[in-house]
């Protein structure tokens, strides 16, 4: 896996993935930024997000569950000192679907936590993650 970062100008910079994606990040105006783009922060914790849910919905599917939307709400607390790394990161699924089991969503969200998701799973070893679900019937 590889990705370019390329500066544009201040502190906006575009980063291009191997898989032919790109993404503008930058940063807020009291750092220069003009506020146009995402924080490189802010994306690992979409990394995180999108890794676990993909798990769990890839889980869920296999398991012939009918989910129709899986949102996963990620927050984090960050320490105040420089640098500002994570020191809580929480992820809440919110599974929707007919019929779930409250027990299937509950081995999937374990299972990525502790089995599959490699983006949470390396930040554990440095940052307090934890994470918890709701579902709700349709």
């Amino acid at each position: 896996m590889q990705v370019t970062v390329k500066w544009v100008d201040g502190v906006m910079f575009v980063g291009e993935t191997g898989s032919g994606h790109a993404v503008v990040m930058d940063g807020p105006p009291d750092h220069g930024g003009r506020n146009i783009g995402m924080r490189p922060m802010e994306m690992l914790l979409l990394g995180v997000g999108g890794c676990s849910s993909f798990d769990v919905v890839h889980i869920l599917q296999k398991g012939r569950n009918d989910i129709v939307k899986c949102v996963a709400e990620v927050t984090a607390e960050r320490v105040d000192a420089v640098p500002s790394v994570f020191s809580k990161i929480h992820l809440h699924f919110i599974v929707t679907g007919h019929d779930l089991k409250t027990s299937a969503v509950e081995r999937a969200v374990k299972l990525s936590a502790e089995k599959y998701c490699s983006a949470s799973i390396m930040l554990s070893k440095a940052v307090e993650i934890t994470h918890d679900f709701e579902v709700i019937e349709v």
